[in-house]
């Protein structure tokens, strides 16, 4: 286990200002490192991600691209985590996450290519503008997904059993403050220029910026001294056989999960576009008028308080009630907010009220992610968080393509007598449909990690 600590020529401990801010947060240096290398591409992510369907919407696509933007989002975080992981684990978690985090900050900057560059013309066939988003897609979510298991085996080496959700809740505290400054920072810039496309710009570059730094800074403050290696990948035979040796533990959580992740997922890349189009409220107060692109920025900052505020005295309760009642809270919120979302009136404070009740749903990541590693051998961490995510991910990939498909078609079928029309709404309602199922099945069904029970 990585410490800071060391002595001076008089044989007394130096002074280690951040001894208390790690103690509280159950880190290591390693765990602060990690910690605040998820802050940067936090920041960087959420200025950009959340965006991106209203980019990809003002460039030309369709909801029906802007679902399959999505699935194929979905792809990416069903394939890259599990060779994430075993990379992780077999070159160490300092060499993969450089290497994610520099595959990731080339991709901010492919998306601000696709507005300069505009429609491309090769011979006779036109390559669209928001082509380029798919490119850089790939490339952007390398940190996020294929850094996925790295993060977690880091934090598995790092803390107690009987501390992992601690543990996780500070990483995330620190990744979450990213999800709160940035899209904060997103709107100020978009509320500082005229139009949504030329203020998105900036925060790209802004992005960009903040990918290269915390790579540098990432690769030079790690201590790989303390990485535990485990076996080389041994192609898709390793694969069924991980799958197989899943602990039993997660697999009521996995089915739980992958409902709950497949309903968010129909609609997740609608909320900014539901927001600025469907019920185009913008916010007016306080001597402040904001565009509704610039306001829903200031509605993922509110999100991000209260996930922030909830986070850890919710985990911290973990350690006396357990587990499963924190994961339980997290999986609600995620299948009732798209119905309410969808139906809320035009009012700008209705929607500030519904956002920081989304902010709910981040309080019992902690616990699921310790319900997650917690099961796992010290030197698989990577491969189990990885496995999960596997199963997960691939499950939840058409889920994006489906809501978009209903989100912007035009059908109607009469069921029972009731008539069932396309649209924003049945997507929204279906998803929190598919969503209470996932709700129930883990509050029946649903194990307790043995160190918390």
């Amino acid at each position: 286990m990585a410490t800071d600590r060391g002595r001076d020529g008089d044989g007394d401990a130096d002074v280690d200002l951040l001894s208390a801010f790690r103690q509280f947060f159950a880190l290591e240096r390693d765990v602060l490192v990690l910690s605040l290398s998820m802050l940067a591409f936090s920041l960087a992510f959420q200025m950009t991600s959340r965006y991106v369907p209203e980019y990809m919407r003002l460039l030309g696509a369709s909801a029906s691209v802007i679902g399959l933007y999505g699935s194929v989002g979905n792809l990416i975080s069903a394939v890259y985590p599990y060779p994430g992981g075993a990379v992780s684990d077999r070159v160490g978690s300092r060499l993969a996450l450089t290497a994610f985090a520099v595959l990731a900050t080339v991709g901010f900057g492919v998306w601000y290519l696709a507005s300069v560059v505009g429609d491309v013309a090769i011979g006779p066939v036109t390559m669209p503008a928001w082509a380029l988003v798919f490119v850089g897609l790939f490339l952007a979510q390398a940190w996020k997904s294929f850094g996925l298991g790295a993060t977690f085996a880091i934090v598995k080496q790092s803390v107690p059993d009987d501390r992992l959700a601690m543990g996780f809740a500070s990483t995330e505290v620190f990744r979450r403050l990213g999800f709160l400054i940035g899209p904060l920072a997103a709107a100020g810039l978009l509320a500082a220029t005229a139009t949504f496309v030329g203020g998105f710009q900036l925060v790209l570059l802004a992005a960009v910026g903040c990918g290269a730094v915390a790579t540098v800074a990432q690769h030079v403050l790690y201590d790989a001294g303390e990485d535990s290696l485990g076996k080389s990948f041994e192609g898709v035979k390793q694969v069924i056989d991980d799958l197989r040796a899943m602990p039993a533990t997660l697999r009521p959580l996995l089915v739980a999960d992958t409902l709950v992740r497949f309903a968010n997922g129909m609609v997740y890349v609608f909320f900014v576009i539901v927001v600025t189009e469907f019920l185009s409220v913008g916010f007016s107060g306080f001597g402040v008028s904001l565009r509704p692109d610039a306001f829903f920025g200031v509605l993922l900052g509110v999100e991000m308080v209260v996930a922030i505020v909830s986070m850890l005295p919710v985990s911290k309760l973990t350690e006396a009630f357990g587990l499963k009642p924190a994961v339980a809270l997290g999986f609600s919120v995620y299948a009732l907010f798209p119905l309410a979302l969808i139906y809320a009136p035009s009012d700008q404070w209705v929607l500030v009220a519904l956002f920081a009740y989304s902010g709910l749903r981040f309080a019992g990541l902690p616990a699921h992610k310790a319900l997650i590693v917690g099961p796992a051998e010290r030197d698989a961490g990577g491969r189990v968080t990885g496995t999960y995510y596997l199963i997960r991910n691939t499950v939840v990939i058409p889920s994006a393509a489906l809501g978009g498909w209903i989100y912007g078609s035009e059908w109607a079928v009469e069921i029972a007598g009731v008539t069932v029309t396309a649209g924003p709404e049945l997507a929204f309602g279906a998803a929190t449909a598919i969503g209470v199922v996932g709700v129930l099945y883990f509050l029946v069904f649903g194990e307790e990690f043995d160190a918390y029970a």
